[in-house]
């Protein structure tokens, strides 16, 4: 049988896989995208942060993405009870962008993928990874057509990137997961019409607000341009099961349990059931292996608070794409060192985020009666996704200078 050869292999055409293809072409690389679904397809994830417009441009995608009319985004609000607080990315500590976009992300991963094909990348939508041999020079890949799936076939890759998001595929198939130590939390969320008539909503601002009673407890509304917007809920697994009905009506529930939220959806429009996932906190034993790497949530997801997970996914795609520009130009490239360090420079700091917002020590902090600009600058720039710049002191010494602020602000 005759075996179609890759220089790269991509597993998934979300957005890590569709930047990091269009950053090989941009090396003349041969590359092949495998995607299981078929595109445009339902995906959360919709709050973009700035950070994530350098990736764009690095990828040649922005003009694409600028000229799809999405709702623009400057920063974002929080809201507790009668609290309220903003940060503005564009007053920031790191330079850079400081403006980006919140997406439907059926019609944003489209227009990437398209923008990867446009420059040379070859996808196949509707085919699954079945098998994968890791330990020949070059890993053989079978595929499975899922419209046809009595054909299957085999590739052969000088190397492999999983891009698969959630599915995890290599992890699945090498045996690498590992639990993550973060409670098992879940997610009920849906797209509805909005209607927000208050003059003070600011539609630029994707919303957080903070259960009034439990501040574990967070939702998300996320503002588009068409008047519609991403509404969800999370909370520990155990308590949403004890919220009864449709996934839709829970939701309803939940959400009426805020009277801000109660209050700004009251002409909403619930035109679209609801999903729910749940345990979607994941973790590997390595990011990268013998001819492979694992990209964004392929490898470690945290959890959506901070909208981290396409930041992370493009800042991934960027780094390996660099990585394999040595290792196809033949010089030593070394994995750990300038792949998963830097990465997880990044991650660890999200995750002391993340850790702090569900002790409630982060809320202490954001919602203190006299912030010092230059602290809420630096916290800015992180929550606007410059996770990786250690000129930032709460970058470098993330734990150890929040778990010290949260002291002062206490």
């Amino acid at each position: 049988m005759r075996i179609n050869k890759y220089d790269v292999l991509i597993i998934g055409a979300g957005p890590a896989g569709a930047v990091a293809a269009a950053l090989l072409r941009q090396q003349g690389r041969k590359v092949l995208i495998i995607e299981r679904e078929q595109f445009p397809r339902f995906s959360i994830g919709e709050s973009l942060l700035p950070q994530s417009m350098e990736y764009l441009q690095q990828a040649n995608m922005l003009q694409a993405v600028v000229e799809a009319g999405f709702q623009f985004k400057n920063g974002a609000s929080f809201v507790h009870n009668k609290k309220y607080t903003e940060f503005d990315f564009r007053d920031k500590y790191t330079k850079g962008w400081g403006t980006t976009y919140q997406v439907q992300r059926d019609h944003f991963d489209l227009i990437l993928a398209s923008e990867a094909e446009r420059q040379g990348a070859e996808i196949r939508y509707q085919h699954e990874v079945v098998m994968i041999d890791i330990e020949k020079i070059k890993p053989i890949v079978t595929f499975k057509n899922l419209i046809n799936q009595k054909y299957t076939y085999n590739i052969e890759a000088g190397f492999v990137l999983d891009a698969s998001g959630f599915s995890q595929v290599l992890p699945r198939l090498l045996d690498l997961k590992t639990p993550s130590d973060f409670p098992v939390r879940g997610a009920i969320f849906t797209h509805i019409e909005d209607n927000i008539l208050s003059s003070t909503f600011d539609r630029n601002k994707i919303c957080i607000t903070i259960h009034p009673e439990y501040n574990h407890i967070w939702y998300w509304l996320i503002p588009f341009s068409n008047g519609r917007c991403s509404i969800g809920v999370v909370a520990e697994n155990a308590l949403l099961q004890n919220y009864h009905g449709t996934t839709t009506e829970r939701l309803q529930i939940l959400v009426n349990q805020d009277l801000s939220l109660k209050k700004l959806l009251v002409n909403a429009k619930w035109d679209t059931p609801a999903r729910e996932i749940t345990a979607y906190a994941s973790n590997v034993k390595s990011l990268w292996g013998k001819n492979y790497a694992l990209l964004g949530n392929a490898g470690e997801f945290l959890d959506p608070i901070f909208s981290s997970g396409v930041t992370i996914a493009f800042k991934s795609a960027s780094l390996a794409a660099n990585i394999l520009k040595q290792q196809f130009a033949g010089e030593k490239a070394d994995w750990e060192k300038d792949y998963a360090v830097p990465l997880k420079l990044g991650i660890d700091t999200f995750r002391t985020f993340v850790e702090l917002w569900y002790s409630g020590g982060f809320q202490k902090i954001i919602f203190h009666d006299n912030p010092q600009p230059d602290i809420r600058r630096m916290i800015s720039s992180i929550l606007a996704g410059y996770a990786w710049d250690e000129n930032n002191p709460y970058v470098k010494k993330s734990k150890q200078r929040l778990t010290a602020l949260e002291a002062l602000c206490a």
